[in-house]
């Protein structure tokens, strides 16, 4: 459930801030992604080190670190986390955060982000029952902060009663439960991704240059927003998402087949450089050359067209069809003539000629094209690309 999702966990300054280090953990050992901010209290309980050493990341401690707020770095961690954990919460951060205060980064990122935010307080049971904290509490619930305790038992300074920070383990089926709703959940979405290998022997092969990258962001940010992925995948060269199905593949026909298994979907996304043309003559053996330095006969013969078969399909065709152009001339035009005979619903074009570093790279340059709209998208990351063609998707299917 929690495979492949990024948490930014806040650890307030109290006893039970050593109980953070189990929860990263925990988190850790379900695949998430974990990012942490320790406000200046909370270091008096664990040290950024064991926090570090623990989520496998730089622990964020100040709101003024220049390197990072040159490129408005609170903003970015505040938006790029599926959900933002504050544990423990203390009465005074509680306090803050109710009140909109953001004089420290841990404050910031709350007042800043746009994703759900669950809390576990941890305090002593009188703060608690305090009719100040009750109305902090009353604050947050209704801004649409969630909450998860606090628990009832012995408190680090002999009182008992309500105060006790959630156990790690009950923390984490929270925050499974509030990330299994999402725009797309309960929708089925197929993404084809990296090139295809076609043998001419068990040493060589024709295909495509294409790292992966592309189609593993488009489904890492999927399956976040709360879709069921399917993740076909040629030979690529990134590590394949978190939290999708995946299923691998080496030859245009073995996708050819995974897709049709992968049937019925909502969306389909063929972002998969797949071959063209496959090899009839395969050669068991490794070809060795000739004496007299002949070059191998190779037979071509054309791949079944994945894109243009699914698009065209009377039953079980997805509501939504999106394939990939990668030219290198006449790049727009390439690309609307290939939505149409494609018969696709949408196409994302991009530039891969001689000057161009998409492929293997980080950014991409893409052309937003549908039946009636032409869009042209400014360089940004592969993984910005992702959001934006998962934004698109989420208002089509609404």
């Amino acid at each position: 459930m929690l495979s492949g999702k990024r948490i930014l966990l806040i650890v307030g300054g109290g006893i039970s801030a050593y109980r953070s280090l189990e929860l990263i953990r925990l988190l850790k050992k379900r695949d998430c992604y974990v990012t942490t901010c320790m406000t200046d209290s909370a270091k008096n309980f664990v040290t950024p080190l064991s926090v570090s050493a623990l989520s496998g990341e730089k622990v964020h401690l100040d709101l003024f670190d220049l390197t990072e707020e040159s490129e408005m770095g609170h903003i970015e961690l505040s938006r790029s986390a599926d959900l933002v954990i504050i544990a423990p919460c203390t009465a005074d951060f509680m306090s803050k955060i109710a009140n909109g205060s953001a004089n420290d980064l841990a404050s910031t990122l709350i007042l800043a982000t746009d994703k759900p935010v669950l809390v576990a307080p941890a305090m002593n049971v009188k703060m608690w029952e305090n009719l100040a904290t009750k109305r902090n509490l009353s604050t947050l619930l209704s801004d649409g902060l969630q909450f998860v305790g606090p628990n009832h038992g012995d408190m680090a300074c002999g009182d008992f009663g309500p105060g006790r920070m959630s156990e790690p383990e009950e923390i984490i089926l929270k925050a499974e439960k509030i990330l299994k709703s999402g725009p797309l959940q309960n929708k089925h979405i197929i993404v084809t991704s990296g090139p295809t290998h076609e043998p001419i022997d068990p040493i060589r092969y024709i295909g495509n240059r294409s790292s992966g990258a592309q189609g593993t962001a488009i489904a890492s940010t999927l399956s976040r927003l709360g879709a069921d992925v399917t993740f076909i995948s040629g030979p690529s060269l990134v590590e394949h998402p978190k939290g999708v199905k995946i299923i691998e593949v080496e030859t245009a026909d073995q996708m050819f087949d995974e897709v049709n298994n992968a049937l019925p979907a909502t969306v389909a996304i063929f972002a998969a450089a797949v071959a063209d043309w496959k090899v009839e003559n395969e050669e068991f053996q490794k070809i060795k050359k000739a004496k007299n330095n002949a070059a191998p006969t190779l037979i071509l013969s054309e791949n079944k067209d994945i894109l243009r078969f699914t698009s065209r399909l009377t039953k079980n065709r997805p509501k939504l069809v999106i394939g990939f152009a990668a030219e290198t001339e006449k790049v727009i035009e390439q690309a609307i003539l290939k939505r149409k005979n494609k018969n696709c619903d949408w196409i994302i074009a991009n530039d891969v000629g001689e000057n161009s570093s998409v492929m293997g790279g980080e950014y991409n340059t893409v052309t937003f094209i549908t039946e009636t709209n032409v869009e042209e998208w400014q360089e940004m990351s592969k993984v910005k690309v992702a959001e934006k063609l998962a934004k698109r998707i989420i208002e089509k299917l609404k």
